[in-house]
């Protein structure tokens, strides 16, 4: 069975820090395969990971449309195939597969550039399916998600057991957390267990955050302080999954893994 461990939040909270220490955590203490999904366009998921990206689904995405219209200006593929025969799922199956960035632990897989104009349903339908029937060969699948919520649904129609709602340590920060938790309520899949994780902490919690995170109806999994090397490693461009295991950072996001993974 697949574990599926998405995270969510405004923009610049760190998701996607916190994605990378969830995914350094895994393969440190779980047996089995992991796979990442970068789904926000905005973020580097792969420079966390220290994996090199050559393209993403959006590009395969966009590349497979042009060749649909230019086959049919040109008099050629009906409406359901590509040139050449082959069907968009089976197009759309290979190039995904042949997209991702494999390493020792864990493989990465990035959603890329939103869409252009004109309709995607269609291709969008088959990305899913393709992607699900992906994830099901790795026992996490661990996705960093847009700012809010609202593409989740369009990116998987697995359940997701784990959600993990990162805000900033403001009050403006923790009302978004609450409405991105209103909105899973709205999504077309199932979300099992949300947690509230409270990132970039100076010291102890100011008691009016900590006051306001008591009547959020999703609990606070925990607090990540400020990390010095960690910054110096964004700074350097080097792979935060190779932070050393005292990292604070890392220290506290596997003392939150522990609770809701073993």
């Amino acid at each position: 069975m697949t574990t599926t461990i998405a995270l969510a939040g405004k923009g610049g909270v760190g998701k996607t820090t916190i994605a990378g220490m969830v995914i350094k955590y895994l393969a440190q203490n779980q047996t089995g395969s992991i796979l990442a999904i970068d789904a926000d366009p905005a973020s580097n998921l792969n420079m966390v990971l220290g994996l090199d990206l050559e393209w993403t689904v959006g590009d395969i995405r966009e590349g497979m449309l042009e060749q649909v219209k230019t086959s049919l200006t040109n008099g050629g593929a009906a409406m359901g195939t590509m040139p050449g025969g082959a069907s968009k799922r089976e197009y759309l199956d290979y190039h995904i597969r042949s997209s991702l960035a494999e390493g020792s632990r864990f493989d990465l897989i990035a959603m890329g550039r939103g869409e252009g104009q004109g309709c995607y349903c269609a291709v969008n339908h088959n990305m899913r399916e393709v992607i699900d029937d992906l994830s099901r060969h790795y026992a996490y699948v661990v996705i960093d998600n847009e700012a809010g919520m609202e593409h989740l649904a369009r990116r998987t129609t697995r359940d997701v057991q784990r959600l993990l709602i990162v805000s900033d340590p403001t009050q403006r920060g923790l009302v978004t957390a609450q409405r991105i938790a209103d909105m899973r309520k709205e999504l077309g899949i199932n979300i099992e267990n949300a947690y509230l994780i409270v990132n970039r902490l100076r010291g102890e919690m100011p008691v009016e955050l900590k006051a306001f995170t008591h009547k959020m109806d999703v609990p606070l999994l925990g607090t990540i302080p400020t990390d010095d090397d960690l910054a110096e490693y964004e700074f350097s461009g080097k792979p935060l999954v190779e932070l050393g295991d005292n990292s604070p950072v890392y220290l506290a996001v596997a003392m939150m893994m522990d609770q809701i993974i073993k």
